[in-house]
């Protein structure tokens, strides 16, 4: 069993130990278990940093063994530069989790536990993927956790959220499944998703196999207008379903643009990239409107999170280098600061039982060290040089100047926007006299608290002084993509 294989399988086997506890009986021995068993999976995924060679495209730590040998089908796994670092931040974001549900969840402790750690080994699994019909097992089965997670663990309406998460992303996956099979049939019987980079397939195939896979993206990303579910999920989903949701989960569709839409249907790609950087501006622009006038501290955030990955999808229809990474980057740098702003709302939600911005004022004046990160956090998703929110943004932003300096004017007013909601949010929620006696009775954070945010404000800065050491890994990976898109756009031409 190779690196990949633990980072996989370690978290879902201990999630599935962790369901034989009894339900509350042994709380504290389930948390201080799941807590070993997710940092044990993070401390497997660092050997991949380390030991990952920048200077090519090539897979590496590949694993490949029969799977379903009448169908060809393999357990075929491999890292790239386009898809290294979500593989440590899946599992990062899950010792966060874990550490943030501590003394918040109190009921079915082993079941929450469990499922995010089989989630952890699913999303892994669906960034290592190389054989097709793995990928899809992969993509399909990280609905199941969520699913659970926000319909047990989730506020009032968590039924309703539940399901239309479940249908929406199930529904956009079905024509992805088509899609599969015909290029399993149109290669001779392979899955391989390296050997569909180098099909010849005709300009109206392509568009049929391009919009199969978009639907699927789509929806998971969630570009607009497929984007409905997410802030119901949001909303209703517990602080640590938010964080895995916003940090990973969405990822997954944007990944997939990377691995298959691009590379499988270049030609279709290039055809329909006006349309892409349309439905990309219209999150950007629109979806900020509207977070503008939310109420809901998740359902701000989640908009934010919306307008953040229509910035990803538009830096990579505009192909170019410097847009492609700036995209990658941007998702990477998401999933710090998305995740760390719904711990921040998860951890005023404890105290208070309340997500409305109305419900708070002056927070600075008794949570001064919450209010310290809260900022920070809050700066990040505006996008303020020095921190990590903004390096994919500004990659992106000059990346569409050389393309269409209009196209990146429009994009570029994300910047506006993000700091016009997030601001206001800020100011109403932290800043101010005490608005109230609930306000009034606060307790700056604890230990723990202060640990996740820790954790979570290095990488954010860390990533937004000093990002080199993560564009350097994509570079070769970035360059190889563009460049086999481009050979095929000319060879179809």
């Amino acid at each position: 069993m190779g690196l990949l294989s633990l980072a996989i399988w370690l978290p879902i086997a201990s999630g599935a130990l962790l369901l034989a506890f009894g339900r509350d009986q042994h709380a504290g021995a389930v948390r201080w278990a799941a807590l070993a068993a997710s940092l044990l999976s993070f401390v497997v995924t660092l050997p991949l940093i380390s030991g990952f060679d920048a200077g090519t495209a090539a897979m590496q730590f590949q694993e490949k063994l029969g799977w379903i040998s009448r169908f060809n089908v393999h357990y075929h796994l491999g890292l790239d530069g386009l898809s290294l670092w979500f593989v440590p931040l899946t599992a990062f974001i899950t010792v966060i989790v874990v550490i943030s549900a501590w003394d918040v969840i109190t009921e079915r402790v082993n079941q929450y536990m469990g499922a995010f750690l089989i989630l952890s080994g699913l999303m892994v699994g669906v960034f290592c993927a190389l054989d097709g019909l793995l990928f899809y097992v992969f993509f399909e089965a990280t609905l199941i956790p969520m699913y659970l997670i926000i319909g047990v663990w989730g506020g009032a309406r968590r039924v309703y959220a539940a399901f239309k998460f479940f249908l929406y992303t199930l529904a956009g996956s079905l024509l992805m499944l088509v899609a599969l099979i015909y290029l399993y049939y149109k290669s001779g019987g392979s899955f391989e998703i390296l050997a569909w980079h180098q099909l010849p397939l005709a300009a109206n195939v392509q568009t049929l196999l391009f919009f199969a896979f978009f639907l699927a993206f789509a929806v998971k990303v969630p570009m607009w207008p497929v984007h409905t579910w997410l802030p119901d999920a949001h909303v209703e989903a517990p602080t640590g379903g938010s964080v895995v949701l916003a940090a990973i989960m969405l990822k997954l569709g944007a990944y997939g643009f990377l691995r298959f839409s691009l590379p499988i249907t270049p030609d279709a790609s290039h055809q329909w990239a006006g349309f892409m950087i349309a439905l990309s501006l219209i999150a950007v622009i629109y979806v900020g409107f509207v977070a503008l006038v939310q109420q809901d501290m998740k359902k701000l955030v989640a908009y934010s999170s919306i307008v953040h990955m229509g910035f990803v999808t538009f830096g990579f229809f505009i192909f170019n280098e410097l847009g492609l990474a700036g995209g990658i980057v941007q998702m990477v740098s998401h999933g710090f600061v998305s995740g760390a702003m719904f711990l921040c709302i998860g951890v005023l939600y404890d105290r208070v039982h309340s997500r409305e911005i109305a419900a708070y004022g002056g927070v600075a004046n008794t949570m001064p060290k919450f209010t310290a990160f809260a900022v920070l956090f809050a700066m990040a998703n505006c996008g303020l040089p020095g921190t990590a929110g903004f390096v994919g943004e500004w990659m992106v932003i000059l990346g569409a100047v050389k393309t269409n300096f209009w196209l990146a004017f429009a994009a570029a007013s994300t910047m506006v926007f993000g700091a016009a909601y997030t601001l206001w949010m800020v100011k109403r929620v932290y800043f101010g006299a005490v608005a109230n006696e609930h306000v009034a009775k606060l307790t700056d954070i604890n230990a723990r608290e202060f640990l996740m945010l820790a954790a979570l404000a290095i990488p954010v800065l860390w990533m937004g002084v000093y990002p080199k050491p993560f564009t350097d890994v994509m570079q070769v990976s970035v360059t190889e993509l563009l460049r086999h898109v481009a050979l095929s756009k000319l060879g179809g031409s």
